[in-house]
């Protein structure tokens, strides 16, 4: 019979709130008291356990999960549990039960690891969350012995560093550093949160200077095999994959996958988006280096970050469906589907994916906001008739919050102003505990499985019942938005502005596609707060104001030799009276030209500039943009 660790019979004799954990940077950690029943107690007895210091292994959880739970799901990476205990194929997890000797090759799979150290069996550790914390500090346990370095609970975190740099699983010394160096600034900060299952977990700040040399005696590779040349931060594993650009026909238009440009004299980048690739990561790079297909800046990796590079930020990729959105943006493909959402979405994905976003916004003064870091969902249709096709990844179930959060720019607003008719609001639910009903996520007519949400949805009327705001672009006619996982039609997402037009009771009623649109934002849990800005509204004596998908140039603006690229409008409107929020008031007005071959200037590869100003503007959920003539620009009430 298998006997039962001494971690399962610790935890049902804790019953005490957790002690904060002081520590000095040469010392170890205070003396801690007894912590609380649940996920907190498991982390205090397994680290008493296993000879981990408390805040080492709480770190480690929140960066690999956020202390999440997913209850015997899997990541895509075969990861469970808050520790994330990889098991390679997450089919095989039942495959192999304690005892068993890892197989040749198994070295990654860290649930088997954990079973063989603490005798628990493979299927306890995917599906308990305690048996799974022990398990991670087992593991965690294992690696600092095999450096030959001290274990104990009451270890100063400092020497833990190749330890947590080894429990990354990342074959080279960049991301195994990278993460470990997010585990100590997590560290730094401390952390408080209610998880996904409704545990209440908190970690002190503590103070180190973490022993970074240790890295060294892991014996990993410098860095990404194909490095030179990358555009990416120095902490990011990321390496050239470049795509290509070819002629594939007999005619000079016969050409793929991007346009070569010198940005930003060429046109400056104002945008970074966001896109899901709906395909596993290798499919992914086999496509982009396909010059008949797309293109995009990076692709990023759902289990560890690991990033390519196909594309040059001065160049313009094939990526948005929009080909001004294209002209001034970079486009970053991650690993995952839309409508799974939070499987793909790793913690390692978007502490990378906000490392390299960072890194490009500084290089190319793009402000950390979500009028300018957008989702593929926010970019306009270029005219009626595309507007219905749009796409509307990364979806309901990527974390704008917590994004911006590692972003070091907190989608925030202020209570100190109030929500009124005539004020700007930012839109900011939560997002584990903003559980909104969504449906056809595996399937027509399915209920998709109850998950965070980022967005809050917009009715017709202060009412609970009432239907769905209508999107005339998207549904034709007068059919209210739905709640499918691919409508993003009644949808207010977390950092997007809006225009109060007026509250009722905990209602407030924004201006939204031309229409009122109503969200309950109740004064004790608010979900949109008051911030100051500039707003647009129709000139005086005009009923009605024109939106555009791209701001290219007025005709006059076109030398000889380039036609006159004409901007339609779309089939929305701004009314007499209403109001949207500026998003930025300083785009170019301009059109690249890229229609041929190693195409040369004057009349090929050259930027066409307007002098008939545009607004970028909130609107809807997507972005859109109005022409300055059309409208007045000023505060907010």
């Amino acid at each position: 019979m298998r006997r039962r660790p001494k971690i399962l019979a610790a935890l049902a004799a804790l019953a005490l709130p957790i002690a904060a954990i002081g520590v000095s940077s040469s010392g170890p950690p205070a003396e801690a008291a007894a912590p609380a029943p649940g996920l907190a107690a498991a982390f205090h007895a397994a680290a008493q356990q296993y000879g981990v210091p408390e805040s080492v292994l709480l770190a480690v959880s929140y960066a690999e999960t956020r202390w999440d739970d997913h209850q015997g799901q899997s990541s895509t990476s075969g990861g469970y549990g808050p520790m994330h205990l990889t098991a390679g194929d997450p089919s095989a997890v039942v495959e192999r039960s304690a005892g068993q000797k890892l197989a040749k090759g198994d070295s990654l799979r860290t649930l088997y690891e954990a079973s063989d150290l603490t005798g628990l069996d493979p299927v306890a550790l995917r599906n308990d969350a305690a048996a799974n914390v022990a398990g991670g500090a087992a593991v965690l346990a294992s690696y600092q012995k095999s450096l030959g370095l001290p274990v104990g609970a009451t270890t100063s975190p400092a020497e833990w560093y190749g330890a947590v740099a080894s429990y990354s699983g990342s074959s080279n010394r960049v991301g195994a550093s990278a993460f470990a160096d997010d585990v100590y600034a997590i560290l730094a900060r401390g952390a408080s949160r209610t998880t996904n299952v409704g545990q209440q977990v908190s970690m002190p700040a503590v103070a180190v200077a973490p022993e970074r040399n240790q890295v060294s005696r892991l014996k990993l590779a410098a860095g990404a095999k194909d490095s030179a040349g990358v555009e990416c931060p120095a902490g990011l594993a990321c390496e050239s994959l470049p795509a290509p650009y070819e002629k594939t026909g007999e005619t000079a238009g016969d050409y793929g996958n991007h346009d070569l440009a010198n940005r930003p004299k060429t046109g400056k980048i104002d945008y970074i988006v966001i896109h899901d690739t709906e395909g596993g990561w290798q499919g992914t790079l086999n496509l982009v280096q396909d010059p008949t297909y797309v293109s995009w800046q990076y692709t990023m990796r759902s289990s560890d970050g690991h990033t390519w590079q196909h594309v040059k930020a001065k160049d313009v990729a094939w990526h948005a469906g929009n080909w001004y959105v294209n002209m001034h943006s970079i486009g970053i493909e991650h690993e995952g589907f839309a409508a799974q959402g939070a499987t793909w979405y790793t913690e390692a994905l978007y502490r990378n994916s906000a490392r390299l976003v960072k890194y490009l916004a500084q290089k190319n003064h793009i402000p950390l906001d979500r009028a300018h870091i957008i989702g593929h969902d926010q970019v306009p249709g270029t005219i009626p008739s595309t507007v219905a096709g749009m796409h509307w990844d990364p979806g309901p179930y990527w974390d704008w919050e917590h994004y911006f959060d590692l972003l070091g720019a907190p989608i925030y607003g202020h209570k100190i102003f109030p929500v009124k008719a005539g004020s700007i609001v930012t839109v900011k639910p939560g997002f584990a505990s903003n559980v909104q009903v969504v449906t056809d996520c595996t399937g027509a007519g399915t209920t998709c499985a109850p998950q965070g949400t980022n967005f809050v949805y917009l009715r017709q009327a202060p009412d609970d019942a009432a239907p769905l705001v209508k999107d005339l672009g998207l549904r034709p006619g007068s059919s209210a938005s739905t709640t499918q996982v691919s409508d993003i039609g009644a949808r207010a997402a977390a950092g997007s502005q809006y225009v109060v037009a007026q509250r009722s009771g905990d209602w407030v009623a924004v201006w939204y596609l031309g229409a009122l649109a109503w969200f309950k934002s109740p004064a004790s849990a608010p979900d949109a707060f008051a911030k100051p800005g500039l707003v647009v509204k129709p000139k005086a004596g005009k009923t009605s104001v024109p939106v555009y998908g791209r701001a290219y140039p007025e005709q006059a603006a076109y030398p000889t030799g380039i036609p006159y690229q004409t901007v339609t409008p779309l089939q929305y409107s701004i009314l007499a009276g209403q109001a949207y929020p500026v998003g930025d008031a300083t785009i170019e007005t301009d059109y690249y030209r890229a229609t041929t071959f190693d195409g040369q200037p004057p009349t090929d590869h050259v930027q066409v500039l307007g002098n008939d100003r545009y607004y970028q503007i909130w609107f809807g959920h997507r972005m859109a943009y109005v022409r300055a003539a059309d409208v007045d620009l000023r505060p907010a009430v």
